[in-house]
């Protein structure tokens, strides 16, 4: 089946709706600032300041970072890049492909949250954390989630979330349906189909989505990391349902990545 991405698209005015920018995503952002302050080890010997999020989306990271930080966010989707900016006035936002962008300036934090996911092979995922690297200050660190890793894949899951209480204006309801399977075992893919069952002023509206993904496995991800130029320092992070592995990776001051 086709990939369709239409959250990223003509679905995009969905996306504010799925989880609370304040709530939902602050719990996260509070992990993800400690471990750059713990991690990061800048030459210059100054806190980090200045974070590059590398496929912000519609920004709702960004906004839970922008306190701290200087932030400066980077997505491909041209309408999510709209929402980013509507709800981050304040913050600099560009449009450019993870995998292969290239900005003027470096910085002391980077952040790769669950856009990575959509990297669904070996060389645009590495060519991903490339990127990373090449806009990192030694010293610097880079934040990364992966949404699922072999180890953790459960075939065949399905998880129900209704729109974020608030979010939604009067009269239309919304309630997101996402199943996650593998089809092929042997590769490093898996499918993620979206069902948005929407009813406005109770008229029924169902759209669909469908994602190919990346899967791979926690010592794909370490390898590549360390070969990237990396010192990988690994966690975890539980939001309360799940529990996700995090790398904090600080980028080696000795050690240049060599761009594919």
């Amino acid at each position: 089946m086709q990939d369709t991405n239409r959250l990223y698209t003509d679905l995009a005015w969905l996306w504010p709706l799925w989880g609370d920018v304040a709530t939902e995503y602050a719990h996260y952002c509070r992990h993800v600032s400690g471990l750059i302050k713990r991690h990061g080890q800048l030459q210059s010997g100054t806190p980090p300041g200045t974070l590059l999020v590398i496929g912000c989306g519609g920004g709702k990271n960004v906004f839970n970072l922008k306190g701290e930080f200087s932030v400066t966010g980077v997505d491909l989707s041209p309408v999510m890049l709209a929402q980013a900016r509507k709800l981050n006035p304040e913050c600099t936002f560009i449009q450019g492909d993870m995998r292969s962008f290239r900005l003027a300036d470096t910085f002391d934090a980077v952040l790769m949250d669950d856009a990575i996911s959509h990297m669904n092979c070996l060389d645009d995922f590495t060519a991903a954390l490339q990127t990373a690297h090449a806009h990192l200050k030694p010293g610097g660190v880079l934040i990364v989630t992966p949404d699922v890793t072999t180890e953790n894949f459960r075939q065949n899951h399905t998880t129900v979330s209704p729109a974020a209480p608030g979010t939604a204006p009067p009269g239309l309801e919304v309630v997101f349906v996402e199943n996650i399977y593998d089809p092929d075992p042997s590769d490093q893919q898996y499918e993620a189909t979206i069902l948005y069952i929407i009813r406005d002023q109770g008229r029924l509206r169902i759209e669909t989505d469908h994602w190919t993904l990346g899967l791979f496995s926690l010592n794909t991800w370490r390898r590549v990391l360390h070969e990237t130029g990396f010192t990988v320092h690994e966690g975890s992070y539980y939001d309360g349902e799940d529990e996700y592995t995090v790398f904090a990776c600080a980028k080696n001051a000795e050690k240049q990545c060599t761009e594919r």
